[in-house]
Formats: structure tokens, sequence, C-alpha cells
């Protein structure tokens, strides 16, 4: 018998016990199921964080006082470092020279935005910029234009709007010349952002930006804490541009030799590798309970593959009186054992990125096929198939051809 075959009848044994085929492969089902449905949940998160955490600009990096992801019991440690101070961005700025662009902001949140008798809900945040943040913050001017030396100079009460805020009040309406008011304060609309990625459903486009010097002369001392963006001049000088910022504010915040930093450099890498680390955890144990569930199916097979032994004992006989090898037997019921693990997989992989899309879709639009572990659930599945089925096939390709005959 060749190949081709082997398979076909392997596959027909397996059709005419539809019932107790069914049930073996259940717990293959099951094991490869539940690894696919959280790949796929967490394939979909990631590839939406992904998307919407490119925040700041290619070969780009930010000095801040807190890391970009804390706890709260972090928080309590980082609130007592100095802040980032407007001064220390001047010093700095004149320190960092052959970079391609370099900022500062800061913000407060909680504001509503009025024009007239509209307004956003109270969950607006208002920024306060230099002039290169639009460069190295990946802020796209959609109309109008950005803020101009003179506006920062001369701290201008002028702003730009992200297009939640211009749909929010200014829908159908033009919003470049038009003032609106924050806090009391007057600003001027000079123009408008392009919009970004949501975030899980929520916009990243809620926010009005104003001179950084307009900003500070408005809340003054309660708001000094700034965020520096630096913009490498190319891939190649990144890493480089980094080390040569981390010796600046180092010298500039007066930080001993061997004493840890009191800043953090953050990155959209950065960010995207925090995220990584900590669903990391969570596909390991995804991986350790589907493999417990795959060897609990897997002796499953292997009983149903002793028993179809059993029952197959004439069959057999009759077949190595005919001639068939012990390879054929073998393979014959290695395969059944495989073909039974691929059908669970395949099964158990279709509801598992059907479940996970969907379940997903509460969090995020994205629908994603978690390829790579695609593969390594068909893989699981071969060899779980192999594994547990050598024995019985084993068993099968070495029973006494004339013992069999006579077995009733």
């Amino acid at each position: 018998m060749n190949f081709n075959q082997i398979f076909i009848v392997s596959f027909e044994s397996l059709r005419t016990n539809r019932l107790r085929t069914l049930l073996t492969i259940l717990g293959v089902v099951v094991g490869i199921f539940s690894i696919i449905v959280i790949m796929t949940i967490i394939t979909m998160l990631q590839t939406t964080i992904e998307e919407g955490m490119q925040f700041l600009s290619k070969n780009t990096f930010e000095i801040r006082k807190f890391p970009a992801i804390m706890t709260h019991g972090d928080r309590e440690k980082y609130r007592n470092r100095k802040d980032i101070t407007l001064e220390d961005f001047y010093r700095f700025q004149g320190m960092m020279t052959n970079v391609k662009a370099l900022g500062a902001y800061l913000g407060a949140w909680g504001k509503v935005v009025k024009y007239g008798n509209r307004e956003t809900n109270p969950n607006s945040n208002i920024v306060g910029v230099t002039q290169q943040v639009y460069q190295t913050l990946n802020l796209e001017i959609e109309s109008g234009r950005e803020f101009r030396d003179y506006d920062i100079e001369y701290a201008n009460h002028v702003c730009v709007l992200g297009n939640y805020v211009v749909e929010k009040i200014f829908y159908n309406i033009d919003p470049i010349g038009k003032e609106v008011r924050v806090d009391g304060q007057p600003y001027t609309v000079i123009g408008t952002l392009k919009k970004k990625p949501d975030i899980f459903g929520e916009t990243q486009d809620n926010y009005i930006v104003i001179p950084i010097t307009t900003y500070q002369s408005v809340y003054g001392r309660y708001h000094s804490d700034v965020d520096i963006t630096v913009m490498a001049s190319s891939k190649e000088n990144y890493e480089a541009t980094i080390e040569r910022a981390i010796g600046y504010m180092r010298t500039i915040r007066k930080i001993p030799p061997g004493r840890e930093n009191d800043f953090e450099i953050f990155s959209n890498e950065s960010v995207i590798n925090q995220i990584n680390d900590i669903t990391g955890g969570v596909k390991i144990g995804a991986m350790v309970v589907s493999i417990i569930a795959l060897i609990a199916a897997g002796v499953g097979i292997m009983n149903i593959m002793l028993v179809s032994v059993t029952e197959r004992t004439r069959e057999i006989g009759i077949r190595k009186a005919v001639g068939a090898r012990k390879k054929n037997i073998l393979l014959q019921f290695l395969i059944e054992a495989v073909v039974l693990c691929l059908i669970g997989g395949v099964i158990g992989i279709l509801l598992g990125i059907g479940v996970g899309n969907f379940a997903g879709s509460y969090l995020t639009k994205t629908t994603v096929i978690p390829y790579d572990w695609v593969a390594i659930g068909l893989t699981l599945c071969v060899i779980v198939g192999v594994i547990f089925g050598t024995y019985p096939a084993y068993k099968a390709a070495n029973l006494d051809p004339i013992e069999a005959l006579r077995y009733e």
C-alpha cells in the first residue's frame, strides 16, 4: 500500500466510528481552543496598542520625570523627584546640538473647551508646547498653521485644536480665526490637527495646544514639570543621541557619578516592549494550560486507539495474511491518531479565532489571526498524535497474524 491508500483506509476507519471519533477529538478541541482564543485577544490588543502608541515620531525619544507605565506604588516612589523645568529644557537645548528636532511640552487634564454655547465634556486636555514639538510628537496640521517663533516669544493667546474638539464644537463650521475659551481664557484658533488612531475606542484627539509660554503665564507654578522630546538626526545616531542626552541631563540635574538617573527615557518601542513583557506571562500561562489539556486529550486518544486495535485485531490479521507489512500497519494507526488530533486542532483554531475576535471586538475593531500561534497549535497537534499514537500503532504492527486471525 502507498501512503495515499494508507491515509484513505485510516480516514475511513475514523468515519465509521463517528461518535467515538467526535468524543475523542473534543479534548484536542478544548486544548487548542484555549490557547488560540487567548492569543487572538492578546494579538488584537497588541496590534491596537502598537497602532495607537505611535505617540512619538520615528527616531524620537522623550525625557520625563515619570515612567510611561507604573503602578500606584511606583508613583509614590517617583513623585519625589525634582520636576524637569522649562529652564532645564533651555539649558539642555543649548547643549544638545546636531539633532533633527528638540521640543518640550506640559499639560493639564479635565478641561472644558467652549465656543459660544457649545462645549466639550470636562475631560479635554490643554497642552503647552514649544515650536518643534509638532515634529517630535507626530502632530500633523490639517488646516491653518502651527505656532511661529513670535507666538512662543510673546506668549500669544493662540491655539491649535485636536480633531475631536473640532468635531465636538465646530461641526459644519470652519474653526480657523474663531475664539475658544478654556478656564475663562480666550484663544484664537490658528490651526487644526489630523486625526490619530483611537485606542480601545477612546480618542487621542481631545486636546487643545497652546504656546508653552502662554501655558505658564496662565497656570504658572502649579504646572511646571515638562517633558522633553528629542528627534535624532538619523536612525544610526539614535542610540548615541540617547547616551548624549542622558549625560547632559545628569549634568543639568547635578546627579553624582554612580547614582541612578532621576528621570526616564521613553520611546514608542520602550512602551511596546513593556506591554509585551506583561502579556508574555499571560502567553506562557495559556501555553501551560493548553499543553496540560492536550496531554489529557492525548491520553484519551491513546485509550481509544488501544480499543480500536483490540476491535480490529482480526482485520489486522487478515491484512497481514495478504501481505501487509509491519510498517504499513504502524503507519495506518499512527496516521489515524495524527488525523484525530489535526481535526480537533483545526476545529479548535477556527473556534478560537472566531470567539477571540468576537470578544476582542468589545475593546477594539481590529480583526486579527495569530498566524504564529496557529502554526504552533497545529504543530502541537501533530506532536501529540505521534507521541500518544505510537504505542497503539506499535502494538497493532506487532500482532501475530495467526493469533490475530483466531481472535473472536
